[in-house]
């Protein structure tokens, strides 16, 4: 104890907010705004020692309501689990052939997609995918067949193939075309197969 605590002969009061807040005031003055009388008023000491005894959360009473009220409520749902949608779309078009179909901007003609060809660059519509999944391919002149396609009445077939790379995996696209209908069959592959 301080000779300042020894010569203080003040009575004072414990005092208490409305967040149950605890302090000392003095006895013979008027309560500060928004503090009330807690029932014990003595030397300051005591009153210290008091306040040690009752006030044993030092949390504001808003605060200790709200973690209460948090702790009563029920955790929230746990995030659901992805869904499967079963294997990856490279994986799913290496399996097997798939519709597909020429796609061509402004209009889909056997004119059109020959002009496409000789750009070296074609697109191809897997059209079982959801959505459909239009590819651009840069063709492989060495591995397309165009000697059954007559592009001028639009009759016959042609086989297309060019490389890509979907989901960051390098794949060759395989595709198979009616000229009538500009649709077909196709495939991918992994590059280098």
């Amino acid at each position: 104890m301080n000779r300042d605590e020894q010569d203080d002969r003040t009575i004072y009061k414990v005092v208490i907010n409305h967040e149950e807040q605890y302090s000392i005031w003095p006895s013979d003055r008027e309560n500060p705004p928004g503090w009330r009388d807690a029932g014990k008023s003595g030397p300051k000491a005591e009153c210290l020692s008091y306040i040690d005894e009752v006030w044993t959360d030092m949390r504001p009473l808003s605060l200790r309501k709200q973690m209460e009220e948090a702790a009563r409520r029920p955790a929230p749902p746990a995030p659901p689990a992805p869904v499967d949608d079963g294997p990856d779309l490279v994986t799913r078009l290496t399996t097997g052939s798939h519709p597909v179909e020429a796609t061509l901007r402004p209009e889909r003609t056997a004119a059109r997609l020959k002009e496409s060809i000789d750009r070296g660059y074609v697109h191809i519509k897997f059209t079982g995918t959801r959505g459909g999944t239009e590819l651009g391919v840069r063709l492989e002149p060495d591995r397309c067949d165009l000697s059954q396609a007559n592009f001028e009445r639009a009759t016959g077939t042609l086989r297309l193939a060019g490389l890509l790379t979907l989901n960051d995996v390098k794949v060759r696209c395989h595709a198979t075309l009616d000229l009538a209908t500009m649709a077909g069959e196709g495939r991918l592959e992994r590059a280098g197969s």
